[in-house]
């Protein structure tokens, strides 16, 4: 019993130590920590559990009989954080450099079938160079199997993705399918190709951050939803979104003990949205205002920022929250802000996240760039996740809501359960210059004085119509609330529509423009 025990340490030894020591220590110096340190640090301590510690490779692989590693190149199993169940895979680059072949595969969809069966998120820790080339068309098979399984995961249970290294080709399709991105600046990346292989098929010299760092990915593509300066920033950071979501779709999101007074009214809210309407304020002081202190979680800010979108709580509960950012463009909607909107309100839809919209909208963004890239397809894909969604929808327009933009943003018409007004807003087909310019334009035209007449026509149109009133008589606003009122009026609301059922109709399912 003893020399069965002491080679089970020995085992146990040699799979912790991974590519060895020296290809440790290059992990190090990169300033990337292992995959085991990874876990380490991200799960509470003494709950890891680990599965199939002693796989290797299949021997029979090309040029690989004798380069056999315990674990063959990822860390998977179970743990917890904050002491709810999670499951993880972490792939070891000190192996092979975290490249997947069959048994890397295996090992990976049974620690994602296991988080399907349980109902737990299951959290991918990716540092790979992609396919084994070794291995070949296995290789190509293990990663449709990961696939599919992400396909049939989503919507089912969380799925977060944090790329701690270089991943390449279908290492990078996988975290794509997932629910979140967290990219560490400096070492990590990704892309399909890599910039070698670009030079040589199109002659484009590209650098590696460039290409698909964390910067780029958070800032233009919007693959990442997050970057963070180290890896364990990163590692916190998913802790801490974990504590907003639900373990799976049939659960409620936790409710943490609350700490605000749901009463509260913040009196600096009349402050916040100026009386001129073209005057840009920060949206983001609104929901700090209203949510409970401090809760404010944003999610992909440094990609369309013409429109926010976050977690929050209201009294102790998570929300999600998706507002136009009336300081960038003015909060029109976009290609880019329509995607980034339409893609959060269908996760926080999924797992039983209310919704909490704030609305400062002139418009759809005009230009032949937009119209030529698909706005009005883009823009229906937002409008069709505000439309489908189930959970409880709440609306505040805080200044202007103008145009298709005005039906989009979670309106009454689509579907929203309650639709309040501040007192500066402006519900209207289009803003008082515009509409004058294009109703009176003859009576402009004839006047002595066209600029005089026209200033009259504007306030005349906004005294009618650019007010919040003419909506509220038709019951599309279901009240005009003084700014300092919201918080305790969506608290209520909350907590009237926590026990809301909403049916869809019959369907496999619906063909939303992609």
């Amino acid at each position: 019993m003893e020399d069965r025990i002491n080679e089970l340490r020995e085992k146990r030894e040699q799979a912790r130590k991974g590519g060895g020591e020296e290809r440790i220590e290059s992990q190090h110096e990169k300033g990337k920590l292992t995959a085991r340190e990874r876990i380490d640090y991200f799960l509470d301590d003494g709950t890891f559990t680990e599965f199939d510690q002693f796989r290797t490779h299949r021997t029979h692989t090309f040029d690989m009989q004798e380069k056999t590693y315990p674990g063959d190149g990822v860390v998977t199993g179970y743990g917890e954080v904050n002491g709810r169940t999670v499951f993880v895979f972490a792939h070891d680059f000190t192996v092979l450099g975290g490249s997947l072949g069959e048994v890397f595969a295996e090992k990976v969809t049974k620690v994602m079938d296991k988080a399907m069966e349980t109902g737990a998120p299951v959290i991918g820790l990716n540092d790979s160079a992609g396919a084994r080339i070794q291995e070949g068309i296995d290789s190509l098979a293990g990663y449709a199997e990961i696939f599919h399984r992400n396909q049939q995961a989503s919507g089912y249970i969380p799925q977060i993705s944090a790329i701690m290294g270089p991943c390449a080709g279908g290492a990078v399709y996988s975290p794509a399918i997932t629910d979140f991105i967290m990219m560490v600046e400096d070492t990590s990346h990704m892309f399909i190709t890599g910039p070698d292989v670009i030079e040589t098929v199109t002659g484009e010299q590209v650098g590696f951050d460039e290409l698909g760092g964390a910067s780029t990915h958070a800032s233009e593509s919007g693959v990442a939803q997050f970057t963070a300066a180290d890896e364990k920033e990163a590692l916190d950071d998913i802790r801490y979104l974990l504590s907003y979501l639900p373990q799976n779709n049939l659960e409620d999101p936790p409710r943490l003990d609350p700490w605000d007074d749901p009463d509260r009214e913040d009196e600096q809210l009349r402050e916040i949205v100026p009386d001129e309407p073209r005057k840009p304020y920060d949206i983001v002081d609104v929901i700090d205002s209203v949510v409970d202190e401090g809760s404010f979680f944003e999610v992909a800010d440094s990609f369309a920022r013409n429109i926010v979108t976050g977690f929050g709580r209201l009294d102790g509960h998570s929300i999600g929250i998706v507002a136009n950012q009336p300081r960038v463009n003015a909060g029109t909607l976009d290609i880019k802000s329509s995607r980034k909107a339409a893609r959060f309100v269908r996760f926080c839809d999924a797992f039983n996240i209310p919704i909490l919209t704030f609305v400062d909208v002139p418009g759809f963004m005009p230009g032949t760039d937009q119209e030529h890239n698909g706005i009005i397809v883009h823009g229906a894909k937002l409008l069709y996740a505000f439309s489908e969604a189930t959970v409880p929808l709440m609306t505040v327009i805080t200044r202007k809501a103008y145009g298709g933009a005005y039906d989009v943003m979670a309106s009454k018409h689509i579907g929203a359960d309650v639709n309040y007004a501040w007192p500066t807003a402006e519900v209207a087909v289009m803003g008082p210059k515009g509409a004058v310019n294009v109703l009176y334009s003859d009576e402009l035209e004839a006047a002595d004085d066209p600029e005089a007449r026209r200033k009259e026509l504007i306030d005349e149109y906004r005294d009618q119509f650019a007010n919040p009133y003419t909506a509220a008589d038709r019951g599309f606003v279901d009240a005009v609330i003084e700014p300092e009122k919201t918080r305790p009026q969506l608290i209520s609301d909350l907590e009237m529509l926590r026990s809301k059922r909403k049916s869809q109709p019959e369907k496999k399912h619906g063909n939303i423009p992609l």
